[in-house]
Order: structure tokens, then sequence, then C-alpha cells
């Protein structure tokens, strides 16, 4: 016997009804993003390694600790399965010179892979939807992004969710910022952990955002990059905040928000919630006006978020705002083999109509009798059984039966219909 396998670690398999639920928060981003005017676009989930090395920083933990990277066999390359899209997508806007005829709104939905410990909300391969508006300077579109991702939460019906924002300033003004901060840290060196001193000159930046508890106090007291912005970027962040004060869209101040890629610049944000325990960021983004430039194109402004397929599932999960499980229209119950070919072309022509039907199937042994297949019926969700019996066939004819008291349809008993004239009664099923 063969030995079994299994999926590698952290790395989902996912079946209905949970795939059902996956394809209906795509279809309301879908929606969302085409009133928004963004349109989708599709990346390879392999990049060269070095697009990431330049694109998120080297020492940032994704790239240090987290990625999936190997050499390609044949040609010796150095590839890495994307740990996230936004490099990608600017590489391939670059690559491929969208920006010629001016801005554009991009939004993407797929798979990410980093190599962390699995746990509830994090997982080795996990999915993400982001938007990208590459092009725009201005606040109005950073505004843009964050009111859209509230709409997005007004429409799944999410509650419990909390906007954090901060500005990063510009390369100069961070890199003032940053030596103030390492004198500090240098003359606290004995409180900071392992981790902090790892970083203390290579990313101290990143220090603010710990989550080590003995190091609250020290980090509330550094000093604070708000502090360090110039006139433009105070304007810039002021001006964000004024269009989010205009829309009623609640937000709180957060210094230490810095986010874990290094292209950042300007405004950051996160949306935020207490329900999903240490996994509490479930979309988080910002502006990156480097990183086109810093990736090898013509320098140009973007910004954008990405937000966590698997924490809003499991969000909607805590607060019951999931679907219900979604089942048929109607279940076919086929009463003998020699009738199969009648049922298909019936059920064909029902399906053409917008009606879902669920076709009771043969094996080895038979189609099974017919109070296992209305067993089978019941059990499927279908508001109506189809009955292809022996005598109804004969009769060109199909008896439709409600399984549901509470069913909504024209049909409320069980009644003949014709074989051939499906067409014209299908919408009585839907």
């Amino acid at each position: 016997m063969a030995e079994k396998l299994s999926a590698v670690k952290g790395m989902n398999d996912i079946f209905a009804p949970e795939s059902a639920h996956w394809e209906w928060l795509e279809g309301k981003v879908r929606h969302l993003m085409l009133r928004y005017a963004y349109r989708n676009v599709r990346t390879p989930i392999v990049e060269p390694t070095g697009l990431f090395v330049r694109g998120l920083g080297e020492v940032t933990d994704i790239v240090e600790k987290e990625m999936y990277s190997f050499e390609d066999r044949l040609n010796g390359e150095q590839l890495t399965l994307r740990p996230e899209a936004t490099a990608g997508v600017v590489r391939a806007v670059i690559e491929h010179n969208r920006l010629y005829d001016g801005p554009k709104r991009l939004y993407y939905m797929g798979p990410m892979f980093r190599h962390e410990r699995p746990q509830r909300g994090r997982y080795r391969q996990f999915h993400q939807v982001g938007a990208e508006a590459l092009g725009l300077a201005g606040p109005d579109v950073d505004a843009e992004l964050i009111v859209m991702a509230a709409d997005l939460w007004a429409e799944l019906g999410l509650t419990d969710l909390s906007l954090e924002i901060n500005s990063l300033g510009q390369p100069a003004e961070r890199l003032a910022h940053r030596q103030a901060l390492i004198a500090y840290l240098e003359q606290h060196a004995d409180q900071l952990d392992a981790d902090a001193q790892r970083r203390l000159h290579s990313n101290p930046l990143r220090i603010l955002d710990t989550k080590n508890p003995t190091m609250q106090t020290l980090v509330e007291a550094a000093p604070k990059l708000m502090d360090y912005l110039g006139p433009q970027s105070l304007a810039h962040f002021d001006a964000l905040r004024g269009l989010l004060d205009a829309q009623g869209i609640a937000y709180r101040i957060n210094p230490r928000l810095v986010r874990g890629m290094d292209y950042y610049n300007l405004s950051v944000f996160e949306f935020v919630t207490t329900a999903l325990g240490a996994q509490g960021t479930v979309c988080a983004g910002g502006r990156y006006d480097g990183l086109i430039a810093q990736i090898g194109g013509k320098p140009a402004p973007a910004v954008g978020w990405a937000l966590g397929v698997e924490r809003i599932l499991e969000l909607l999960k805590a607060q019951n705002r999931l679907p219900a499980t979604p089942a048929p229209d109607c279940y076919a119950i086929v009463a003998q083999a020699q009738g199969q070919a009648s049922v298909l072309r019936v059920l064909r022509v029902l399906r053409q109509a917008g009606v879902a039907v669920q076709m009771h199937a043969g094996g080895p042994d038979g189609l099974g009798s017919m109070k296992s297949q209305f067993k089978k019926a019941d059990a499927s969700g279908a508001r109506y059984a189809l009955i292809f019996g022996a005598s109804e066939l004969a009769n060109g004819q199909v008896a439709v039966k409600p399984l549901r008291a509470d069913a909504p349809g024209a049909i409320t008993e069980q009644t003949l219909l014709p074989l051939s004239t499906a067409s014209d009664w299908a919408a009585q099923l839907r």
C-alpha cells in the first residue's frame, strides 16, 4: 500500500460549505471594486527573489525568515513564492508600461506564502485581496481606499473593526528620526530583548511595533516620528484626516504603527479587531511612493491595501455574518436507468434557464430505491424534488414535489408538469 500523503503544514484544503463562503466573499469584493472603478490584475505566484529583497527590504522579517525561496534547478535562477502581492503588481506595471497613459487603479485576489508558525488566522499559504492605486499622489486617493474598505465592512455586516492611522513621512524625515531613535535605544540597551537588539541598527523602526510587554514603557517614551515630519508630510496627513472626518470614518492616530515592509512612506493604516486574538489586523496598507523607482520604473506615487481573506472569514463566522449554506433548487429522483437520457435532456433545459439541479446518479448496483433517493433529496437542502418515475416518463411528465414548507416558489403542492415545455415552467422552481 502506497504511503499516505498529506498537505504541507499550514496549507489548507477547503471544501464546501466553507468554499462557498470564500466564493461569496470574493463576489462581494468584485462588485465593490467594480463600483470604485478598480480593475483586476493577476500576477504569477512565483517571482524573482531579488524583487522582494529589493522591494520589501533586506532586513525585514519577511525576507530574513519567512520567504519560500529556492533555486530553479534548470537554470539556477533564484525564485520565491510571493509573500505579498504589491511588489509583483508594481513589477508587472513597470514591465508592461501600464502607466504610459495615466494612473491605474488595480485589485487582485490570490494566495501568498510565508513560512510562519501556523495558528488561527495565520497560515503558510494564506490569501489576500488587495487594491492598489498607482500614479496618484494626493491624500484623496488614500482616503478613497480607506473608505472603500469601510464600505466593504458595512456591506458584509461586520462590526468591531477600528481604524488606526499614522504618517511615516519621507525618507529624510525618517532618517532623522531613526538617528534619534537609535541614540535613545542605545541608552536603554539593557532593556532591549534579543529581537530588538538584532534590529537596533538594521531596522530600529520595527522595534516600536514590538509585542513584548516588558518593553512597552520604553517604547512609549521613544522619540516619535510625527515630531520629525516636515510641513509637506504634515499637510498630507492633515488632509487625509480631514477627508476621513468629512466621511464620518472614525480613526485613532497610532504613532507606533510602522508596517512590516520598508517601502512605505507618508500615510499608513490598519483596520484591527479585538475578536481574533493575536491576529487582530485584518486589513492594512499605506502609501509607497518610492517603490516603483526602487524596482526600476520611472518614479511615480502609489498607495494600496491588502486584507487577509482567512481573517475576514473568521471574523464573519465569529459575528454570525456568513451566508446560509447554498442548496440546489431541485433534486432529480430517477426511478430507472432506462430513463436517464430523457432526464438529462430535461435537466439541461432547466439548468440553461437558471435552475440549479442536483441529479441522483447511480453506481454499479443501480440507482437505489426511491425511498433512499428521497432521503438524499431532503439532505441536499433542495426546495423541490423532481420525480422521474416510470409512469411519469411514459406520459412525458415529471412530478414536482415541494420539500420545504417555507420554500419560495410558485409550486406549493405536488404537481405534474410536461417535459416538453420545461423551459416555460422552469422559472417557477427558482
